[in-house]
């Protein structure tokens, strides 16, 4: 009797040291998952942070010039280009907002993914516009956007960026939630302090400033770049 006993608590505490250490194995992964996600995240973050510090001064520019929020504007960069990391926005395509079709003849055809309305997603090849540079990039977007397709995502025509990002669900993206994607990235990184005008206009000396034929006055570099993008794009149609 005494023995069956002995074997029976030999028998509970194997079983009960065997199951500490599954736990303890399964609470390591766990940690080990949650870590690898963590700096994934924070990765990303980064990344993206860096990406709305590149192009945040100009898209506020477009923003108060073209009566378009560029909140708006820095949020679609972001998630068609995956903060500038897509292989269509990388050189030699500078496709950043996804746009279809060609630019000046020039285009290239991608994989992407696309909505039936439904939300049930299905793949298809579509040619993208191909563009020399991100301010080629920009000038289009902005193009695209002040025209009449897109009236309802003006400044001067919504109360708020939402009303712009439900105007592009289902126009600009077929994606059923891309009002949704928007309106998070800019409520996470805080975009709309970029619809505000500057508080101070950028001072410089006459060697930091060109002339800007197209606006009659000085300004940098980069804005004039955009002004001849535009000009060409208007010229091309």
């Amino acid at each position: 009797m005494c023995r069956l006993l002995k074997k029976y608590f030999v028998f509970i505490v194997g079983a009960f040291f065997c199951s500490l250490f599954l736990v303890l194995a399964f609470t390591t992964d766990r940690k080990n998952d949650n870590s690898v996600t963590a700096k994934a995240e924070a990765s990303y973050n980064q990344t993206t942070t860096a990406f709305i510090d590149s192009i945040g001064e100009t898209a506020r520019q477009i923003g108060q010039d073209y009566n378009i929020y560029a909140s708006v504007l820095i949020a679609q960069a972001i998630l068609e280009s995956n903060s500038g990391q897509s292989g269509l926005s990388q050189a030699p395509y500078y496709n950043f907002f996804g746009i279809k079709g060609s630019y000046n003849g020039n285009s290239v055809t991608m994989r992407t993914w696309e909505d039936d309305g439904t939300g049930n997603t299905y793949e298809i090849d579509e040619p993208f516009r191909s563009y020399g540079s991100l301010s080629d990039s920009l000038a289009d977007y902005a193009a695209l956007m002040t025209s009449s397709t897109y009236s309802g995502t003006w400044k001067s025509n919504t109360s708020s960026y939402a009303d712009a990002t439900q105007t592009l669900t289902g126009t600009y993206a077929t994606d059923s939630l891309y009002a949704s994607k928007l309106n998070s990235i800019i409520a996470y990184y805080g975009l709309t302090i970029y619809d505000q005008a500057p508080v101070t206009q950028a001072t410089g000396s006459s060697s930091d400033l060109v002339w800007n034929s197209y606006r009659g006055s000085y300004t940098d570099a980069e804005t004039l770049s955009i002004d001849v993008a535009w000009a060409s794009y208007k010229n091309y149609k």
